[in-house]
């Protein structure tokens, strides 16, 4: 069955025919929400970043080579989301009216089933207290933080929420000036707005006026894994065949992973 939704359901296009691999959305996410940084970052199991980008190639060799750049946030899964199915003290939840899957750093345990659930490899557990008392950075650094978005502390986990702090901004904006609706422009995320290539779209896939909305409609959108139904709320636009079956773990031939 699938989740009812309110009016909204925010969600997002990434064109990876224009993304360059440049990096510049994981440094602005991890500075838009506090995400923690090391001094050594070279324990790739132990380091958290909200959003990553990969690289991807053809498998070919030159000059038939190609190769791709793939950013991956939190998917924001509309169907049967695994990381809220598993989760026993409800830390994580789908909310109906955005249809963005947050995380409840209070009641997080720290079992990090969620982690496991999660397909996407999108959910890090945070081994190292906040800022003000790890201190990974030189003093005076905690001084750009961000005032809207809480420290997380030690033993739990933590992932990209479509930057929900700028969305209670823009609504507070709103109410003040007698409105209820938002415009496009008011709600983005720090990935989107900070995207040199553009190749970012965020907003209401629910609205059709909304550039996402019709984005995500193309016939060259995808999303990651969708054989597994969950049906999440980033899609990809690409022109590229062999990107986009890529994007679904497509195997060349089946012939020798037939049961025996």
């Amino acid at each position: 069955m699938k989740e009812r939704h309110g009016k909204h359901k925010y969600g997002m296009v990434i064109d990876l025919d224009k993304c360059t691999g440049c990096k510049t959305c994981v440094v602005a996410c991890a500075t838009e929400n506090n995400v923690t940084v090391r001094a050594d970052e070279s324990d790739k199991q132990r380091s958290i970043s909200w959003m990553q980008v990969f690289q991807i190639t053809n498998g070919k060799r030159f000059p038939e080579s190609r190769i791709n750049y793939f950013p991956r946030p939190c998917m924001h899964c509309d169907h049967h989301t695994p990381c809220v199915s598993v989760c026993p003290p409800t830390a994580t939840r789908l909310d109906p009216n955005t249809g963005i899957v947050g995380q409840i750093y209070t009641r997080c345990i720290g079992c990090r089933y969620c982690q496991a659930a999660c397909p996407y490899h999108a959910r890090y557990f945070n081994w190292w207290d906040g800022y003000k008392l790890a201190k990974p950075f030189p003093d005076g650094m905690e001084r750009a933080l961000s005032p809207e978005v809480s420290v997380r502390m030690r033993g739990v986990v933590e992932k990209c929420n479509f930057c929900h702090h700028r969305l209670m901004r823009a609504k507070m904006k709103a109410y003040a000036e007698g409105r209820e609706e938002l415009e496009e422009h008011e709600y983005q995320t720090a990935c989107a707005e900070a995207c040199p290539a553009q190749a970012i779209t965020f907003g209401d896939l629910n609205n059709p006026d909304h550039k996402v909305s019709k984005l995500s409609k193309s016939p060259h959108a995808f999303r990651l894994l969708e054989r597994l139904g969950t049906e999440p709320k980033v899609y990809y636009l690409s022109t590229r065949e062999w990107v986009r079956r890529l994007a679904d773990n497509y195997l060349e031939s089946l012939e020798k992973f037939k049961p025996i």
